[in-house]
């Protein structure tokens, strides 16, 4: 099942690379390239080109929940990308809550024979977002800032890591990015803190109150009454999530004024990874 934080955390790699590869220590020049490794496989969550002397890629992982199989899908990943692109591959898994950690999650996978002798050993890095200082992500770029409330930090501190939060976003980021940036955070804080709560804590952010893209996630339930304002709606956060809509997107949309129809599509655009897949029940 798709979740709203699946979205974000596709789009915030593709929309800040390197912020990203900063984050994982690399300084080199970095690209998104194709995550699809393989027909047979699920694209795997973020893949950058690191334009070093030697060329290389850096694989992004996230993890919400515990799979125990998730090193061994990391090690397919890992293999088919290095086929695939001729070039090494650095895989790291964030693992964004404790529930997605487990004795299995070592960073080493080995493959033994029955009789014990080991043919394969891969390694890839977890990264236990929780056991991180927040000073991680409050002093990196600002693609990789909305997790910084997944860090090692308690209940009580948390304003004073928002506030913090707020001066580098307003410093920083022109209004439709620090709307967006916003909502990413409210997005993935649900991870791990109740919706009253984080509204509570996020209720005097300037760029959460005018963005539309989380009234609409909030679903505050007010009565827009026209289909413009639900187009508008939908626009805004399949933008956020999806990316720019094209031209075809938009005469598409336009077409139609149903409102349940609308807000379906509103409902629906967290759980997609293209406006492609968005529309593709209304042909």
């Amino acid at each position: 099942m798709s979740h709203p934080f699946d979205a974000i955390l596709k789009h915030l790699p593709e929309d800040y690379p390197q912020d990203w590869a900063r984050f994982a220590g690399v300084e080199a020049p970095v690209a998104v390239i194709d995550a699809d490794v393989s027909t047979v496989t699920a694209a795997a969550d973020k893949v950058l080109w690191v334009e070093e002397r030697v060329p290389s890629i850096l694989h992004l992982e996230f993890q919400a929940s515990h799979d125990a199989k998730l090193g061994s899908r990391v090690l397919q990943y890992n293999v088919l990308l290095g086929v695939r692109h001729s070039v090494s591959v650095r895989s790291l898994v964030i693992l964004l809550r404790p529930e997605a950690a487990g004795r299995d999650l070592t960073g080493q996978v080995c493959w033994c024979l029955p009789s014990g002798r080991q043919y394969l050993e891969f390694q890839y890095e977890p990264i236990r977002l929780w056991q991180l200082s927040p000073e991680v992500l409050l002093e990196g770029g600002l693609g990789t800032l909305p997790l910084a409330p997944l860090t090692k930090i308690s209940r009580p501190a948390l304003p004073g890591l928002i506030q913090r939060m707020v001066e580098r976003i307003d410093r920083e980021a022109e209004p439709p990015a620090a709307q967006s940036l916003w909502t990413a955070t409210y997005v993935l804080m649900g991870l791990e803190y109740d919706r009253e709560f984080t509204k509570h804590l996020l209720r005097g952010v300037r760029s959460m109150k005018e963005s539309v893209t989380y009234q609409a996630i909030l679903e505050e339930g007010r009565e827009e009454g026209r289909a413009e304002a639900a187009q508008r709606n939908v626009l805004s956060l399949g933008t956020s999530l999806l990316g720019k809509p094209s031209p075809k997107v938009r005469r598409t949309l336009g077409r139609i004024t149903d409102l349940n129809v609308l807000e379906t599509l509103l409902l629906s655009v967290v759980k997609v990874d293209s406006w492609t897949e968005l529309l593709a029940d209304l042909k």
